[in-house]
C-alpha cells in the first residue's frame, strides 16, 4: 500500500517522464526517416517542380504495364518506363497550364474521329464517319452502363491532354526554323570546297615519358568542365556466388530412381487396401500415363523423323527396333530412358485443306447456332459434296468454314510437318493417302479434311523418354547453406578476399553501381543487392547474403560515393589522354621549323599529303580521318597560304590551301532554309523536352521503393 501511495503522488512526474521517452522515441524516428514529412514522402514517388507523383498511383500502372507486357519487361524496366511517362506528362501539363492551352471539342472529335474511322459502329452506309452515331452511342452508354461511360470519359479526357500537348508542339515547332541566310550558309557547307596539301605529324611521334599529367591537372580539368563530369551517387561492391547444385550423389541416386522405373514393383494401392503389382517402363502398355505419373518431361505422343532427334545420342536412340530401349543417359540436366514405342513410314510433310464445322460450346462456335450432332451431320453432307465434286471444295470452305484464317483461300493449310497439328487431324493426314476426303473430330469441332500432297515417305519412330531431373537434394541444400552461413560470418568478421581466397571462392567486383540499376555484372538481374548497398544504414565494409533463383550471393560494400563531381582518381581514366594529347600538341609545335611544307616534312620526318574536294559538312581528310578543326582553319586561308601548327584529333597539322572552289550563288536558298527547319521541328519535341527536364526541380525516390 505504502509502495502505491507513493506511486500516486507522483504520478504527474511520472506521466512527465513516459510522456518525454514517448516524444524522445517519436523525434528520434522522425529524424532517422528526414523529418516530420517523412510520412507524406513513404507516399510520395517523386516530386517534380513541386507536384508530387503518388505511389499508390505509380505502383497501379507499373502493375498493369508488366500485366500488358508479360515476361518481356522486368519490374525495374517497367517502373523506368512508366517514369519516363510521368516525368513527360508532369512537366509537359505543367507548361500547358502555364501557358493556358486548351482542348476545343473540334480538335477532341478530330482524334475521336481518327481513333474511331475503322470502328463499324460510328460508320454510315457509305463507309464514312458519323458524327450523329457516336453521339448516339455516347447517350445510350450514359443510360445504360455507367461504368462504360466513365471509360469513355476517360478516354476522351485522354484525348483532351493528347490535343494540348499537340497544340503545344505545334506552338513550339512553329517558333523554330531557318532564315534564307541560314539557308545559304548550309548550301555553302555542302557545296563549296577546297583542295589542300598538308603535314601530320602525329601525337604517337612524342613518347608518353616525355609528358606528365598531375593530379592538379587533372582536378582543374575537371573544374573547368563540370557539367562533363557530374556523376549520380554510386556504390560498389565484391561478392562471391553460391550455386546449387546437386552434387556427385545427387546424380547417383537420380540415376538409380529412373533405372528402379523400368522393371515391375509392388505398391501399396489405397483404393484396393492392399498391395498391387504396377507395371514398369519396360512393360507397361499406356507410355503416356506412366511418362505422365513418373517422367519429369512430359510425353510427346507424335512421330519423328531423323533430323528432329538432337544430340549425342539422336544417332543411337533413332536407329532403336520397335520395343527396345536406350540408356539411362545424361543429357540436358536430366538422366534419361528412351524406348522406340511405334516405327512407321510416313511423309515427313503433307499439305491439307480444311473447312472448320464449329458448333455452340467450341471456341469458335458462338454463334453459329447449330449443336454437335447438327455439326456433325453437316459435316459428313460436305464431305459427301466433295468427294463427288472435289471443285466445290474452296465454295463450301467459304460459305461453311469457321476458320475464318483461311476459308477464303479455299481452306488451305499449306505443307506442314508432324507435331504441327491437333493429333487426331495430324493422324488423318499422314494416315491417308493425297486425295482423300474425310471428316475428323477435334475439340474445336469436325473438320472435313481434304489431303492435297505428300511428300515421299520416311521412316519415323514414336519414342516414349522417362526423365528424371538431376537436382541438388535437401542435404545438399542444407549443406550448402551452412557453407554460405559460414563464409558470411567470416567475411563479416575478417578480410572478405582473404576469407574466400581460403576457401577457393571466386571474388567479383563491381564498381560504380547506380541507385537505379537492376543487372549486376556476372551475377544478372539482383536488384535486391542494390537496394541494399543504397541504404542508409549499409556501410562500407557490411557483409550481407541473399538469396537467388539458383542459390546465394554473399555481398560486401566497398564504396560509397555521393553525386557531385568525379575524384580525381574516376576522372583520371577519362582526362589524362585529353591532356597527354594536349601537352604532346606544344611540344610538336615548338619543335616545327621551316617556311613551307617540304621543309617541314623533311624535318619532321614526315610526308606532304593532299586532301580534295573537302567541304565543311564532311571535314575528312584522306589518311587522317575526320578533322573539323583543321579543315575549318584551311577554309580561312588564302590560296598559296600556309596555315599556323594545327592541333587536330590525330596530330597537330600544317597545312595550305591550294585552292578553294565556291559553288555558283543561287536565285534562291528557300529550299535550303525549308530542309534546315524541317530538320530542327524534328528534333524540337524531343530537344525542349530534354532542356525543361534539365531546368526542372525533380526529387526522384523510386530507389526507396523498388
Amino acid at each position: 500500500m505504502a509502495v502505491l501511495n507513493k506511486i500516486r503522488q507522483r504520478s504527474v512526474f511520472l506521466i512527465i517522464i513516459i510522456a518525454l521517452a514517448l516524444f524522445s522515441f517519436v523525434l528520434a524516428d522522425v529524424i532517422r526517416n528526414g523529418g516530420l514529412s517523412s510520412q507524406n514522402s513513404q507516399n510520395v514517388i517523386a516530386t517534380v517542380n513541386g507536384d508530387e507523383i503518388s505511389r499508390e498511383e505509380f505502383a497501379r500502372e507499373v502493375e498493369a504495364f508488366e500485366r500488358n507486357m508479360g515476361r518481356n519487361f522486368s519490374t525495374t524496366q517497367a517502373v523506368n518506363r512508366i517514369w519516363d511517362q510521368k516525368l513527360r506528362e508532369v512537366i509537359l501539363n505543367e507548361q500547358v497550364e502555364e501557358l493556358g492551352i486548351r482542348a476545343g471539342e473540334g480538335q477532341i472529335t478530330s482524334l475521336v474521329k481518327s481513333q474511331m474511322a475503322g470502328n463499324p459502329n460510328f460508320t454510315n452506309e457509305a463507309g464514312m464517319f458519323d458524327e450523329n452515331r457516336l453521339r448516339e452511342y455516347v447517350a445510350n452508354l450514359k443510360e445504360t452502363s455507367p461504368q462504360a461511360y466513365q471509360q469513355w470519359q476517360q478516354f476522351t479526357s485522354d484525348l483532351a491532354k493528347t490535343a494540348k500537348l499537340n497544340t503545344y508542339y505545334n506552338m513550339v515547332s512553329a517558333g523554330v526554323g531557318a532564315t534564307l541566310l541560314e539557308g545559304e550558309q548550309a548550301y555553302r557547307l555542302q557545296n563549296d570546297n577546297i583542295n589542300m596539301k598538308f603535314v601530320q605529324i602525329p601525337y604517337s611521334s612524342i613518347p608518353d615519358s616525355e609528358v606528365e599529367v598531375t593530379k592538379s591537372d587533372i582536378k582543374s580539368y575537371v573544374e573547368d568542365h563540370k557539367t562533363r563530369f557530374e556523376t549520380e551517387a554510386s556504390r560498389s561492391i565484391q561478392y562471391v556466388i553460391f550455386n546449387e547444385s546437386a552434387s556427385s550423389q545427387d546424380k547417383t541416386d537420380a540415376k538409380a530412381a529412373i533405372s528402379d522405373l523400368r522393371g515391375e514393383r509392388v505398391e501399396y494401392n489405397a483404393a484396393i487396401g492392399a498391395n498391387d503389382t504396377v507395371a514398369g517402363f519396360d512393360n507397361t502398355d499406356d507410355y503416356a500415363d506412366f511418362i505422365s505419373n513418373n517422367s519429369d518431361l512430359p510425353y510427346e505422343n507424335r512421330f519423328k523423323f531423323r533430323n528432329d532427334f538432337t544430340g549425342d545420342n539422336a544417332e543411337a536412340i533413332f536407329n532403336l527396333n520397335e520395343g527396345e530401349t536406350f540408356g539411362p543417359y545424361e543429357e540436358n540436366g536430366y538422366w534419361k530412358l528412351s524406348k522406340v514405342v511405334e516405327t512407321k513410314n510416313i511423309p515427313d510433310s503433307v499439305k491439307a485443306s480444311h473447312i472448320l464445322i464449329a458448333y455452340e460450346g467450341t471456341q469458335l462456335g458462338a454463334g453459329s447456332g447449330r449443336n454437335k450432332e447438327e455439326a456433325k451431320q453437316l459435316a459428313d453432307s460436305i464431305a459427301s459434296v466433295a468427294r463427288a465434286d472435289k471443285e466445290k471444295f474452296a465454295e463450301l470452305a467459304l460459305e461453311y468454314s469457321a476458320d475464318t484464317s483461311n476459308k477464303e483461300q479455299a481452306g488451305d493449310l499449306g505443307y506442314f510437318v508432324p507435331g504441327m497439328m491437333i493429333p487426331a487431324f495430324e493422324n488423318y493426314v499422314f494416315e491417308n493417302s493425297t486425295g482423300d476426303i474425310g471428316v475428323v473430330e477435334t475439340p474445336i469441332g469436325y473438320h472435313v479434311v481434304s489431303i492435297e500432297d505428300q511428300t515421299d515417305a520416311a521412316r519415323a519412330v514414336k519414342v516414349a523418354t522417362l526423365a528424371r531431373e538431376i537436382e541438388a537434394s535437401e542435404k545438399t541444400m542444407n549443406n550448402l547453406f551452412n557453407e554460405v552461413t559460414k563464409f558470411e560470418i567470416s567475411a563479416s568478421e575478417g578480410d572478405f578476399a582473404g576469407v574466400a581466397k581460403e576457401g577457393n571462392y571466386e571474388v567479383r567486383t563491381v564498381k560504380d553501381i547506380k541507385a537505379l540499376e537492376e543487372n549486376i555484372p556476372g551475377a544478372g538481374a539482383q536488384r535486391r543487392v542494390v537496394q541494399w548497398a543504397f541504404e542508409d544504414e549499409a556501410k562500407v565494409g557490411d557483409v550481407r547474403r541473399f538469396d537467388t533463383n539458383d542459390g546465394y550471393i554473399v555481398a560486401q560494400l566497398t564504396a560509397k560515393k555521393d553525386k557531385g563531381l568525379m575524384s580525381v582518381e574516376e576522372a583520371a581514366a577519362t582526362v589524362t589522354p585529353i591532356l597527354k594529347k594536349q601537352k604532346k600538341a606544344e611540344i610538336i609545335k615548338s619543335r616545327i621549323k621551316g617556311s613551307s611544307l617540304k621543309e617541314i616534312s623533311d624535318n619532321q620526318g614526315v610526308s606532304v599529303q593532299t586532301a580534295d574536294a573537302v567541304n565543311l559538312s564532311s571535314p575528312t581528310l584522306a589518311g587522317a580521318g575526320e578533322e573539323p578543326e583543321v579543315v575549318g582553319a584551311v577554309f580561312s586561308l588564302e590560296a598559296g597560304e600556309l596555315s599556323e601548327p594545327i592541333a587536330g584529333e590525330k596530330g597537330v597539322y600544317v597545312a595550305e590551301l591550294v585552292s578553294k572552289f565556291e559553288a555558283p550563288a543561287m536565285d534562291s536558298y528557300k529550299g535550303y532554309a525549308q530542309q534546315e527547319s524541317a530538320a530542327r521541328r524534328a528534333q524540337a519535341g524531343m530537344r525542349v523536352f530534354e532542356a525543361l527536364k534539365k531546368k526542372a526541380d525533380i526529387e526522384d525516390n523510386r530507389a526507396r521503393f523498388y
